[in-house]
């Protein structure tokens, strides 16, 4: 194996939002610490010069990295705090991007600049200095969803402002039901109604059937009944089904759903298969459609694993609202 240097194709990424947040430490002294602290130092106040410098090095960090990605910022914040205790200066970076790639280099970067900016304007008042501590707190976005740091101690409180708002479905009473041929009769395992499960309980969502059945209109139809049938503390008031909406000779959930009545929420199959399309073109051939039905909503969604994860991030934004509407609008 060859042992060249290259930098990693992201071609076929799909961009999101990317947060990193990246801390350090430089520990000044008694004398230099009181004279940040009154505003005293020879050549000017190194707080708001680390600044300007913490910026500079996060829009810089591909110029000074080899193979980092020039990442287009969109925003960059340099965060002091002085800790009397050790005289010490706290410093957090945070970097913020829609990109293919992480930013944690460039949240990286721009703390190691900070911190050298300070040192450059307080050495001349006191050589002996110490810069360290320098780690990633904090990333988001791409893979790794909501990523901390394990080996970091003491993260701020306000680390917390900077995580995504997770949409959640309060207290609606859901059902799944799977179809799968080979799954149910189990030769192998149903990953993905599990997902679909975890998923929305996850979403604060109330669990009340679960359903793992071959590709069986027969099947569909006797399971969606029972569930519709049961009493009302059981009764989900949203059923979602994955597996089944391909173009294949066994895919029968559409008709299957669309043969019950009811009516079809058109806007839904389109919304996931446009969702699903920034990840691959796969997803135009998906047959996903959504129809309300004795004040239930009925979703059908593609059975791998990965599109009932994607599809899930897509809909929970929208499903308690279409859950109130259904039932009436006296959803909680």
């Amino acid at each position: 194996m060859s042992s060249y240097y290259h930098m990693i194709d992201v071609s076929d990424k799909v961009s999101t939002k990317r947060i990193a947040i990246a801390r350090g430490k430089i520990t000044v002294g008694e004398t230099v610490f009181n004279l940040i602290k009154n505003n005293q130092m020879i050549k000017g106040d190194p707080l708001r010069l680390a600044e300007v410098a913490a910026i500079m090095g996060a829009k810089n960090t591909s110029s000074l990295i080899p193979l980092c990605h020039p990442l287009s910022l969109d925003k960059v914040e340099f965060i002091t705090e002085l800790v009397a205790e050790d005289f010490s200066i706290l410093v957090y970076c945070i970097a913020i991007t829609s990109a293919k790639t992480g930013v944690e280099m460039e949240a990286l970067t721009g703390v190691s600049a900070g911190l050298l900016t300070i040192y450059d304007l307080s050495k001349i008042s006191e050589p002996s200095l110490t810069v360290g501590d320098i780690q990633l707190l904090l990333k988001i976005g791409g893979k790794s969803g909501v990523w901390f740091n394990p080996q970091a101690l003491a993260i701020p409180k306000w680390v917390a402002d900077y995580i995504p708002y997770q949409p959640q479905i309060n207290n609606i009473k859901f059902a799944t039901i799977t179809l799968s041929d080979r799954a149910s009769s189990g030769i192998y395992e149903d990953k993905s109604g599990q997902l679909l499960q975890d998923l929305l309980i996850k979403a604060k969502g109330v669990s009340v059937g679960y359903k793992l059945i071959a590709d069986e209109a027969d099947l569909l139809v006797s399971s969606i009944s029972n569930y519709l049938q049961s009493e009302n503390n059981n009764k989900p008031e949203l059923i979602i089904t994955c597996g089944g909406t391909g173009v294949g000779i066994r895919d029968i959930v559409p008709e299957t759903l669309l043969s019950l009545g009811g009516r079809e929420i058109n806007g839904i199959g389109e919304l996931l298969r446009i969702y699903g399309s920034k990840f691959t073109s796969y997803s135009w051939g998906s047959r996903s459609l959504a129809i309300s039905l004795q004040n239930c909503i009925i979703i059908a969604l593609p059975g791998s694993s990965k599109a009932v994860l994607e599809s899930v991030e897509c809909l929970l934004p929208i499903l308690g609202h279409l859950v109130k509407m259904v039932a009436g609008g006296n959803h909680d």
